[in-house]
């Protein structure tokens, strides 16, 4: 296996369990909201647990190299604000008028903003078996989400839904970026620190309402304390997640990461049925598999796109090659510069 085979394998397994991680976050959110809590406490109280376990590994990660957080600081407060905060944010408010199914169909037409992104920004025209892939995903989300049961409309809630699309779809673009040197736990944590203060910002000027019980919750048939799922919140369907979900975009790419972070309706589902015993429909059990010949469309493009180099070209070619295969443009400048200097900045 070259060494870019293994990059990119490395970046699936990655993807894989960050939208696993991801699709926790339903059931055990759910046991809260049953019990009283509003959606605006349990996501705030979520990103806030997550920044402060994450706060002592990412020390250790940033080593002493305080400049990177003084080079990255618009990076990592865009990303906290819009990729966790507003996203956060516009898809609680958009489940107000609309159904669930509807709204995460809606947050989740990201991947499709990615697409588009690459193609009106970097010029990377999608292909006919990407234009597939695009359409077997999306009818995988509405049999998944099952959209056609409860169907309500709202264009209020709609707006709301489509804001969260881009909040999810800045995830991907910004998760993409290797080039700056950051750890992908130092930019989870420092994002995490900035989500919190602005969701607890827009806690406290109303518009999103706070409310929490410290009551038993029922979990997988149990009564637990509310501290477990909250835990599980912060710690799996959040810290590890996004630190993992960072980790696995660098490596794949957005466009390729936006359509593997899909996989998290199929992982929502089975949590459900297993956490909280919602059975899966046979219909959302074929919109998974489309889901999936979605993603191995997409994936067979990028490999007739762009063949597989051998290692020691790429070992030769440097980061830049690196951020190439992983669906990255190259600024002319740096790809030259790369050529000439085969050591790049420095990463975890």
């Amino acid at each position: 296996m070259s060494i870019d085979q293994g990059r990119l394998r490395t970046g699936m397994w990655f993807a894989l369990v960050s939208a696993a991680a991801f699709g926790t976050s339903g059931a055990f959110a759910k046991s809260l909201l049953e019990v009283g809590w509003t959606p605006g406490a349990a996501v705030t109280a979520r990103v806030a647990g997550a920044a402060v376990v994450l706060l002592g590994p990412a020390l250790l990660a940033l080593h002493g190299r305080w400049h990177l957080l003084r080079r990255n600081a618009g990076l990592i407060i865009t990303y906290g604000l819009i990729a966790m905060a507003a996203c956060q944010l516009f898809y609680f408010n958009a489940v107000t008028t609309l159904s669930v199914g509807v709204a995460l169909l809606l947050e989740y037409l990201g991947f499709l903003l990615v697409v588009i992104w690459l193609w009106v920004r970097h010029g990377q025209r999608p292909q006919r078996f990407t234009i597939l892939g695009i359409g077997l995903a999306l009818a995988g989300l509405v049999l998944v989400l099952d959209v056609t049961g409860g169907l309500r409309i709202d264009l209020g809630g709609v707006l709301w839904g489509l804001g969260a699309a881009v909040g999810l779809a800045t995830y991907f673009v910004l998760s993409a970026r290797p080039a700056t040197g950051l750890p992908p736990l130092v930019m989870a944590a420092g994002a995490m620190v900035v989500a919190t203060v602005a969701l607890g910002l827009a806690g406290l000027v109303g518009i999103m309402p706070m409310r929490a019980r410290a009551v038993p919750v029922e979990l997988a048939g149990t009564q637990v304390h509310w501290l477990v799922p909250l835990a599980a919140l912060s710690l799996i369907a959040t810290a590890f997640a996004y630190a993992t979900g960072i980790a696995g975009t660098r490596r794949l790419g957005s466009k390729i990461a936006s359509f593997f972070g899909l996989t998290e309706v199929m992982f929502a589902v089975l949590f459900s049925w297993l956490l909280i015993g919602e059975l899966p429909l046979p219909v959302q059990l074929l919109g998974g598999v489309l889901i999936v010949a979605g993603l191995v469309a997409v994936r067979y493009d990028e490999l007739r796109a762009a063949p597989m180099p051998l290692a020691s070209e790429t070992a030769s070619a440097g980061p830049t090659a690196e951020r190439a295969l992983a669906g990255e443009a190259v600024p002319p400048a740096e790809a030259a510069a790369s050529s000439l200097t085969p050591d790049g900045p420095d990463r975890a």
